[in-house]
């Protein structure tokens, strides 16, 4: 399996600070010296990283010739959780818990912004089926700005059978759809709570809406129909942050 390469300042120093232990080396363009560079350097050298110095050209390479600000992590791959690991995290939660499911997310850019919105809003998790949805890769860490490795990202086999397992936890979930009555400020947010998406365009598929206990919606006052999947979790995320905070 190839290494996964991490990119830029945030996803490098996050992944340094939060998973050394699939760091294989540090790569930074040798002519470059400023005070961010030598902060990542000093902290690869505490935690006995290798460092290597390399040439623009190389890292572009490495990197395919992506916005990588001079700095990047060779590592092992990053996994995706599983069904065991939920049950785990789960049966561990000392306060209600608070999920983000993702239904045929399928682009790169669109989970990692949501695994960055849902660190942000204090998610136990996100979760997503197995099949039809992004995998974790370099561009998916590089737009969570590290939260790949802070967030657990939870692929299961059978999303609906997953749900009903949330629900027999008393678990309640509350799917997004632009046909629901209610929009999401009007709905209980508040005490143990899975918030479901579906991709853009489609929505949900048939059998994970009918597996949600209510469904909510964004009020749109534009011309626009629906909003990029990603900004939608943003917005009901912090919905469910202020409820639940009681503000």
């Amino acid at each position: 399996m190839n290494p996964d390469i991490i990119f830029g300042f945030h996803a490098v120093k996050t992944t340094l600070k939060h998973d050394v232990a699939r760091v294989k080396k540090l790569l930074v363009i040798a002519e470059r010296k400023d005070e961010r560079i030598s902060q990542v350097i000093e902290t690869a050298k505490t935690l006995n990283v290798p460092i290597e110095r390399c040439n623009r050209k190389q890292l572009d390479e490495q990197t395919s010739k992506a916005a990588h600000q001079g700095v990047a992590l060779v590592c092992e791959p990053i996994a995706a959780k599983n069904e065991k690991f939920l049950e785990g995290l789960l049966d561990g939660l000392t306060e209600p818990a608070f999920l983000l499911v993702l239904d045929g997310v399928t682009d790169p850019h669109n989970l990692g912004a949501c695994i960055r919105s849902a660190d942000a809003a204090g998610v136990h998790a996100v979760i997503a089926p197995k099949n039809n949805s992004a995998p974790l890769n370099a561009t998916v860490a590089k737009v969570a700005c590290g939260a790949v490795n802070v967030v657990p990202y939870v692929q299961v086999t059978n999303l609906a059978r997953s749900l009903q397992q949330l629900q027999q936890r008393g678990i309640w979930l509350a799917g997004t759809s632009g046909d629901a009555q209610q929009d999401v400020y009007q709905a209980n947010l508040d005490g143990p709570l899975a918030l479901v998406m579906g991709a853009e365009g489609k929505g949900m598929r048939r059998l994970t809406q009918e597996n949600c206990d209510f469904l909510l919606k964004i009020p749109m006052a534009g011309e626009v129909s629906s909003l990029n999947v990603s900004v939608a979790a943003g917005i009901c995320l912090f919905e469910a942050v202020r409820q639940r905070k009681h503000l």
